[in-house]
């Protein structure tokens, strides 16, 4: 079985791993990675959102071999030790999660929003299709655009 080598959260890692195994699997089963959550296994819901070079992925869907010599970045790797990144910290103070099962996802989604557009306006935070069955979707916005003003 190949090897694989790439930066998780800041730190090198190496997994042994079938090539076509969805990036989800090789985090959560291989290296106790539990941020990102399983929810459709098919990219849609988004709930394990993470981020490949700092490019917004859906892991259940991209295999761990395009991931080799690349960095990944999950709700893990966001904080600078006990500093919260800007969007944790909006997310709190908006009190925006209630189960909280989306919430990692939506949160790695708002932060490659911000990387993109640093003021977003209500229709670029809408086009967010994290599912949140919850329906925070209110507190979510109001949390992004904290994070936005704020960072």
């Amino acid at each position: 079985m190949p090897h694989y080598s790439f930066v998780l959260n800041g730190k090198p890692v190496t997994v042994e791993a079938p090539s076509d195994m969805p990036l989800l699997w090789v985090l959560r089963d291989l290296l106790g990675v539990t941020g990102p959550k399983y929810g459709c296994g098919v990219g849609v819901c988004r709930a394990c959102t993470s981020h490949l070079d700092g490019a917004e992925i859906q892991p259940c869907v991209v295999p761990v071999e395009d991931c080799a010599s690349r960095r990944v970045t999950t709700i893990e790797g966001l904080a600078d030790g006990e500093k919260l990144h800007p969007v944790q910290k909006a997310w709190l103070d908006c009190d925006v999660a209630q189960c909280g099962f989306c919430q990692p996802g939506q949160i790695m989604a708002a932060v490659a929003l911000l990387k993109k557009k640093p003021h977003p306006t209500d229709a670029d935070i809408d086009r967010i299709e994290n599912v949140c069955r919850c329906g925070t979707y209110p507190r979510v916005r109001e949390a992004i655009k904290k994070a936005s003003a704020e960072g």
